[in-house]
């Protein structure tokens, strides 16, 4: 795996990293001490991880950065890689309060971008795990691979595994820029033979020519303008705060069934819902928002890849409509029209061509997609595993997602799931929204409005 090279949407979120906008995505998890035994401390958690770190080569990679930005950065070993720099011990009682802290620094690029905090004594009993890795490492499914450092799917836990791993030598720059002109080279080539390839495959040259509709709608969508002028956009600064709600998950699906719709149009509509009420307790006037919403496009046997394999659709959700009913019916034809037109692989589609670009001109669009005037908000739905699952013992108990946010945007909901909760994490920049509890509260309300309906 050493010396593998970013993708082009692996390399935007380096790019789009800023001192206010760190683009890590993580998690914050609870959980339960095991019932009349010693709880583990935080020297065995830290252990446990270690005897696990050749499940997951790429932690032990750092970025290394080619000469002159002829190219995207490639993955090689840390010589230096120690697990004591990585997996760090939280020394707060409140959870929200440490993952507050956390989330609110930016990760080092001089060693592996990932972090575990553990808070092995928190002030109601339970045992509390942070965890960050950024997005140019993983996506929201890819990092449940840094949770498999530290949970297992029965009570008792699998001895150490054996790892004899040495750190391969790390490229010098003369190397970096003579791969880096080749990989370039081959991109030309290709592109030269494209058009040669495409007519002597008329089958192949349909394709292209039907794939050329969907994303160039693809790529209009994302660049059309969002709602103006709106509280969640204004300057951020570094510091963050992560809201938490959890529902049962029957609740969503109930909801889902009552409306025949997709638990994620569930969660939209529920979003839409609650932003209306905080738009009004503000007194503005609620307005439609553009939101982002990340799509996976990872195939069924790529589960263990690290990268990301996510596409996006851009969606308003209807803040302005007062019946919930037209809310959730307006998502459900909205998102449904975007996915039969193949919006998520067409999107995927452009990014992949994009990587041809001169590198001026994909910083330059990164920059377009990722501001406020391309969109308002993201929500994101990332499934979460249906079983119980444990931690030397401790079962998890609660777990809630941190979806990055970009600068001029003070807010992120994610959900995810666990056996049978949903748990949602209100992702804000504490100076821009410092409110953001309300939303957790109102997105409950919201939740219990559209039940109430799918009920009747």
């Amino acid at each position: 795996m050493s010396g593998s090279r970013l993708t082009t949407l692996d390399a935007s979120f380096l790019e789009l990293e800023s001192s206010s906008a760190h683009m890590h995505v993580g998690w914050a998890a609870r959980f339960a001490a095991p019932a009349g035994e010693r709880r583990p401390r935080f020297d065995e958690l830290r252990e446990h991880v270690a005897g696990r770190m050749g499940r997951a080569p790429r932690y032990r990679q750092k970025l290394a950065t080619v000469p002159l930005s002829l190219h995207d950065p490639v993955w090689v070993d840390d010589g230096d890689f120690s697990v004591d720099r990585h997996v760090r011990r939280g020394e707060c009682g409140d959870l929200g309060a440490l993952v507050d802290d956390v989330m609110s620094e930016q990760l080092g690029r001089d060693r592996p971008l990932w972090e575990l905090w553990i808070a092995d004594d928190l002030d109601d009993g339970s045992i509390g795990v942070i965890g960050k890795a950024h997005h140019a490492m993983v996506d929201g499914i890819a990092a449940v691979e840094l949770a498999s450092l530290l949970v297992d799917a029965t009570r008792e836990c699998a001895p150490p595994e054996p790892d004899g791993w040495l750190p391969a030598r790390a490229p010098d720059a003369v190397s970096l820029m003579a791969d880096a002109v080749a990989d370039r080279a081959g991109q030309i080539a290709g592109l030269a033979r494209w058009p040669l390839e495409l007519t002597r495959h008329p089958k192949r040259l349909a394709a292209v020519a039907g794939g050329a509709v969907p994303s160039a709608r693809a790529l209009a969508d994302s660049l059309r303008p969002s709602t103006p002028r709106t509280c969640l956009n204004e300057p951020i600064s570094a510091r963050r705060h992560l809201a938490r709600a959890r529902r049962p998950l029957a609740d969503l699906k109930q909801i889902k069934n009552g409306f025949g719709a997709t638990v994620n149009d569930v969660v939209l509509a529920s979003v839409a819902g609650a932003m209306r009420a905080f738009f009004e307790e503000r007194g503005d006037a609620p307005v439609p928002l553009k939101t982002m919403v990340p799509v996976s496009v990872r195939p069924p046997n790529g589960a263990g890849e690290l990268g990301n394999r996510i596409s996006f659709v851009f969606v308003d959700l209807p803040c302005q409509e007062p019946d919930p009913v037209l809310r959730i019916a307006w998502v459900m034809d909205d998102m449904g029209r975007r996915k039969r037109e193949g919006r998520p692989e067409a999107a995927d589609n452009v990014l992949r061509a994009l990587g041809f670009a001169p590198r001026p001109l994909q910083n330059a669009l990164s920059h377009m997609v990722a501001s406020p005037r391309a969109f308002n908000l993201t929500v994101s739905n990332i499934p979460g595993p249906p079983q119980p699952l444990y931690m030397l013992g401790c079962e998890l108990e609660e777990v809630y997602p941190v979806v990055p946010i970009t600068d001029r945007h003070a807010l992120s909901i994610g959900m995810t799931t666990l056996r049978d909760e949903a748990f949602f994490g209100i992702y804000a920049g504490c100076d821009a929204l410092p409110d953001a509890d309300r939303i957790g509260e109102l997105l409950g309300e919201s939740v219990d409005e559209l039940l109430d309906l799918a009920a009747a």
